[in-house]
């Protein structure tokens, strides 16, 4: 689900002690668009939003977001609106869950 070396990555380039700020506010910027999903009733609003989900997704090494996001936003592009929101959701949050679960309060990519 976590593309580890993808954490591992974003915490060299921007630094370990900027790492933890940068993630939190990727995951903030995240919980508003995956909040505003349900409410997104025309193709392009929902293009939208997946193809911000799939950008934060990637730098997060948040694999299977990133995929379900870029199949739905094709599907947008294409005037097709009927995106399984539940599962976008349901996959970002268990990715949260997995990410925070991995990550020390250090930084660190994985837990011990």
């Amino acid at each position: 689900m976590i593309d580890w070396d993808r954490v591992a990555e974003l915490r060299d380039e921007i630094g370990s002690d900027d790492f933890a700020e940068v993630v939190a506010l990727f995951l903030e910027e995240a919980d508003e668009v995956v909040a505003r999903l349900p409410a997104c009733s025309d193709a392009k609003s929902m293009e939208s939003a997946l193809h911000f989900l799939k950008g934060a997704a990637l730098n997060l090494g948040f694999r299977m977001l990133a995929q379900l996001c870029q199949d739905g936003e094709r599907q947008a592009a294409g005037g097709i609106c009927a995106i399984d929101v539940a599962a976008v959701i349901a996959t970002y949050q268990s990715s949260r869950t997995a990410l925070d679960a991995g990550l020390e309060p250090k930084g660190d990519t994985r837990a011990a």
